[in-house]
């Protein structure tokens, strides 16, 4: 409490994390001034139920730094190179994020921390190693990038025995002090690279995950940049390297072995060679990089302490989240995929890569991507292609260039009823035993609010498909 009291502390936006760490440093005494560029009927609601709290808010001018101020503490989201943060550099004042915050308020017995982070699968990472942990008996919670903010989690009282917690690249770049007690790297792909700067800048913020390590830094043997971040991590004597694979493993490995996952690197002496952990049906879906989030999570749970058994139920008990590879039906022998969530190249390359033949429905916001690679390394599974948002002229170009046999449908319209005929084209064009796979390796801005809308929209027009055809 004495730590904070009296101290003048910025934060910087009136979002869900930004709130949450205004509330929380108000409680311990500090003089909290939260603004914000925004000045709309929602920013101002909010700023009333602050100033009920003590809480100062300055809506409209998100760029000067309010006089006195000792600390900033920030959303995610905003860029490094935003004026207020220039203006704090130059007052000799600290920048951080409410994860650091969250880090800055644990209590003498707080939980320790199993952190993921990674280009893809952060979430479903994180969320089957809570599954895991719940199905030791431990007390956990999936936090940090999903669910309740890190902050209210950390000082609301809930005597956890552990945290799963998902950090985005955003939060590791103002989480300087982070210490986990083992965490994971799932993969590394071009990505926010317009917040980062460069592809250097944004691995270096994901590395930051190891810095300190205790038990386990968990890295993916098949990217060999996030091998590389463990090297260079600065972490704990005795704290290991462990890596996971779809392969057979190695020692210190988790990897797949005839349909069964199974550990090498956290083995009873008893078991000596390997200790067989889950099969990969227990894995949904058992996609390719599913498994591999499986093998994270897994590897994770084990550096704590989970018995085998855990591991297997924790994968049995686990549901993924909606626009996944969520299967939504099949129609006249064709199964139709809902993979929304696939925002970016890397991801849609690995749900590509789990169905065989496709008819694939992608397009929206590239955000700077570039699509050859990727659709040179789908071609041959590609039974089709339709396009659809703003982007679309990208993918029609990589296509003409690396698969000019595969027929493709330019859908030019952004209005209501353009995922339904998106839908329509590729059932045209899918024949029994076909995957129609929502993949769209873009951001879903230009034409839905979100990739959950988009999702929902995919799902919708399959089912109006599938009733349609009785």
């Amino acid at each position: 409490m004495s730590h904070w009291q009296g101290r003048k502390i910025t934060v910087a936006g009136l979002g869900v994390s930004g709130v949450s760490a205004a509330r929380a440093l108000a409680r311990l005494g500090a003089e909290v001034t939260v603004v914000d560029g925004g000045s709309g009927e929602a920013h101002r609601a909010r700023a009333a139920e602050l100033a009920d709290e003590g809480v100062a808010v300055r809506l409209g001018d998100a760029e000067t730094l309010p006089e006195g101020t000792g600390l900033v503490v920030t959303s995610p989201g905003w860029k490094p190179s935003s004026p207020l943060f220039a203006a704090a550099a130059a007052a000799g004042v600290d920048v951080v994020g409410d994860v650091e915050i969250a880090w800055r308020l644990r209590g003498p017995d707080a939980p320790p921390w199993l952190a993921v982070t990674g280009t893809n699968g952060k979430t479903t990472t994180t969320r089957m190693l809570a599954s895991i942990l719940t199905a030791a008996g431990l007390r956990t919670a999936a936090i940090g990038n999903i669910g309740t903010p890190i902050v209210d989690v950390v000082t609301g009282g809930e005597p956890y025995d552990v945290l799963a917690v998902e950090l985005s690249s955003y939060q590791l770049h103002w989480a300087p002090s982070l210490r986990a007690h083992s965490a994971a790297v799932l993969n590394l792909a071009p990505d926010h690279l317009d917040w980062h700067g460069s592809m250097e800048a944004y691995a270096a913020d994901k590395g930051r995950i190891y810095e300190g390590n205790t038990v386990a830094c968990v890295y993916n043997a098949a990217d060999k940049a996030t091998e590389d971040l463990v090297r260079e991590a600065d972490v704990v004597e005795g704290c290991r390297a462990v890596g996971f694979t779809l392969g057979t493993p190695g020692p210190s490995q988790l990897g797949v072995v005839e349909g069964i996952l199974v550990d090498r690197a956290f083995v009873e002496e008893r078991h000596r060679q390997a200790q067989e952990l889950a099969e990969v049906s227990d894995v949904r879906p058992p996609a390719p990089h599913n498994i591999a989030n499986a093998l994270a999570a897994a590897a994770l749970a084990r550096a704590f302490g989970v018995p085998a058994q855990a591991v297997r139920d924790g994968l049995r008990a686990f549901s993924p989240d909606p626009h996944r590879i969520d299967h939504v039906a099949d129609v006249d022998g064709v199964a139709y995929v809902d993979d929304s969530k696939a925002t970016n190249t890397h991801a849609a390359q690995a749900s590509l890569a789990a169905y065989d033949p496709i008819v694939w429905i992608a397009g929206g916001l590239a955000k700077g991507a570039a699509f050859g690679e990727l659709v040179a390394q789908s071609a041959g599974r590609l039974r089709g292609a339709v396009l659809i948002g703003a982007d679309r002229a990208l993918v029609r170009e990589a296509l003409a260039r690396h698969a000019p046999d595969v027929p493709v449908v330019d859908l030019d319209r952004t209005d209501t009823g353009a995922m339904a005929a998106a839908v329509a084209e590729a059932a045209r064009l899918a024949r029994p035993g076909d995957t129609v796979l929502l993949a769209p390796a873009c951001a879903s801005m230009d034409m839905f609010t979100n990739y959950t809308e988009r999702g929902e929209a995919f799902a919708e027009a399959v089912r109006a498909l599938a009733d349609e055809r009785g």
